[in-house]
């Protein structure tokens, strides 16, 4: 099994000085990555990959922590990365039971493609900031999947525009 999660709200990128991959998690995003401990609590978790930008990893930090896992670090999930470096990362039977983080970019290419070639969606396709696709494997071919909704505190609600499949997503 594969979680493969959006990263978290990050804030506009117009409005941030610095490097976009340097962007880190607005408060609203923060919550949305402690609701993933939530989310993800009846599930097992072996191993956390993110991709390279600070919002990737400050999204799975505290699942880390409370697996006490280290988040490994790879370009496969990075903004940048292609449909088919995620799909040869998601379908290899050795990853286990992996929390893998990375833009909606990749996440949306990954998805239309998989619906595309047949695969049974439990769910609409959509891939909102701090959300998570469950993805179950068989012999490395996905064979099903599920969408999780973030989580988002009381207090913390922003609005969704960006939530809608493929929307206007910002990285």
């Amino acid at each position: 099994m594969t979680y493969l999660v959006r990263h978290a709200h990050a804030g506009n990128k117009h409005h941030w000085a610095g490097p976009d991959h340097d962007r880190p998690l607005s408060v609203a995003g923060q919550g949305e990555a402690r609701g993933l401990l939530t989310r993800l609590a009846s599930y097992p978790i072996g191993r956390i990959l993110s991709g390279p930008a600070i919002r990737c990893q400050q999204t799975v930090a505290p699942l880390a922590a409370r697996h006490g896992l280290r988040v490994e670090l790879t370009d496969d999930l990075a903004v940048e990365a292609t449909a088919d470096q995620l799909l040869v990362l998601v379908s290899d039977p050795a990853l286990g039971t992996a929390v893998l983080c990375s833009h909606g970019e990749v996440i949306g290419q990954v998805l239309q493609q998989l619906a595309a070639g047949g695969l049974p969606l439990a769910d609409p396709l959509r891939w909102e900031k701090g959300s998570t696709w469950v993805l179950d494997s068989k012999g490395g071919v996905v064979v099903g999947a599920r969408y999780l909704a973030p989580l988002r505190p009381p207090g913390l609600a922003r609005r969704s525009e960006e939530a809608v499949s493929g929307g206007p997503c910002s990285p």
